[in-house]
C-alpha cells in the first residue's frame, strides 16, 4: 500500500486514474440507482454498446479526416445520447415491435457501425481492447477536464429533478396524474444514461459497464430503504471498489478495468450471501 501511495504522488497518470475513478463514480452512484429503481438494466446495456460507434466514428475522423480536436470521447456522447433518444422514443411510441428486439436492434447495429469505422481507420485496430476493456490509466489531462464537465451536469439534473425522476421511475401513472411529463423525464433519464456510461467506459470499458452501473447500487440496495441513500452509499461504494481496484492491477500488474469488476462482483456476491445469512 506504502508503495502504491508513493507512486500516486510521483506518477501523474495514477493521480489521473484515481481522480477519473472518483468523478465517475458520483454519476455511476446516482444515475445507477435510477437505473436499478426503474429495472431498465437491458435498456443502458443496449446504450452501452452503440458507444462504439461513436468511438469508431470519431478516430476515423482523427485519423483519415485529421480532425484532431476530435476526442472520441466525443463521438461516444454523441451515439449514447442518439441511442438513448432512439429507444426512449421507440419505447414510448406505440408500437407493436418487442422491447427487447428494438434494444437488440439498435445494440446490433451500433457495434457494426463501430467495427466498419474500426476497420476502415489505419492502425486503429491495435487501440481496440482500450476501449472494449477499459484504460483508466491512459485518461488525458483534456479528458479528466471533459469527464469532470459531464460528471457536472449529470449529478446537476439528477439531483436538481430528484424528486420528477423519483416518480418516473416508481410510478408512472401516479406520475402523470400530478401532471409531470413522463415522456421528458423517461428520455431525460436515458440520457443522463448515455453520458454515465461514456464516464463508466473510460474505467472498464464497453463490455464491463453495466456491472460498474448496476452492481454497487444492486449492494447498497441491500442495506438501505431511501433513494438517496442508495445513491449516496453507491457513490461512496464505487470509489472504493476503483480504487482498490486500481491499487490491486497495480500491485500486482493487472488490467485495471477487469481487476475493478471482479472486485465489484465478489463483493456483491459476498453482500447476498451476508444477508441471508443475517437473516436466517
Amino acid at each position: 500500500m506504502t508503495e502504491f501511495i508513493l507512486a500516486v504522488k510521483e506518477q501523474t497518470f495514477l493521480q489521473y486514474a484515481l481522480l477519473t475513478g472518483i468523478l465517475a463514480s458520483i454519476a455511476s452512484g446516482i444515475i445507477g440507482s435510477y437505473v436499478v429503481t426503474k429495472r431498465i438494466t437491458y435498456i443502458a446495456g443496449g446504450i452501452s454498446h452503440t458507444v462504439l460507434a461513436g468511438l469508431g466514428a470519431a478516430k476515423y475522423c482523427q485519423v483519415v479526416l485529421a480532425w484532431k480536436w476530435f476526442n472520441p470521447l466525443y463521438g461516444a456522447v454523441i451515439s449514447a445520447i442518439l441511442a438513448a433518444l432512439l429507444i426512449g422514443t421507440i419505447n414510448l411510441s406505440n408500437t407493436k415491435q418487442r422491447e427487447d428486439t428494438i434494444i437488440s436492434g439498435v445494440w446490433a447495429i451500433g457495434i457494426a457501425i463501430g467495427i466498419l469505422f474500426i476497420f476502415k481507420t489505419p492502425g486503429y485496430n491495435e487501440n481496440l481492447t482500450t476501449y472494449l476493456f477499459g484504460n483508466i490509466l491512459m485518461v488525458s489531462l483534456n479528458e479528466i477536464w471533459l469527464i469532470a464537465g459531464l460528471d457536472i451536469l449529470i449529478v446537476s439534473i439528477g439531483i436538481f429533478f430528484y424528486n420528477k425522476l423519483l416518480a418516473v421511475c416508481f410510478d408512472e401513472e401516479f406520475a402523470k396524474i400530478k401532471g409531470i411529463n413522463v415522456s421528458f423525464y423517461y428520455l431525460l433519464l436515458l440520457s443522463l444514461i448515455a453520458l454515465t456510461v461514456v464516464l463508466l467506459v473510460t474505467i472498464v470499458g464497453i463490455v464491463m459497464v453495466i456491472a460498474l452501473l448496476t452492481l454497487p447500487v444492486a449492494i447498497s440496495g441491500l442495506f438501505t430503504k431511501k433513494l438517496w441513500h442508495m445513491m449516496l452509499v453507491a457513490t461512496i461504494l464505487t470509489i472504493v471498489l476503483n480504487s482498490a481496484g486500481l491499487f490491486i492491477s497495480y500491485k500486482y500488474d493487472l488490467p485495471a478495468g477487469a481487476t475493478i469488476i471482479v472486485l465489484t462482483g465478489t463483493a456483491y456476491l459476498t453482500a447476498i450471501f451476508a444477508t441471508r445469512l443475517i437473516k436466517s
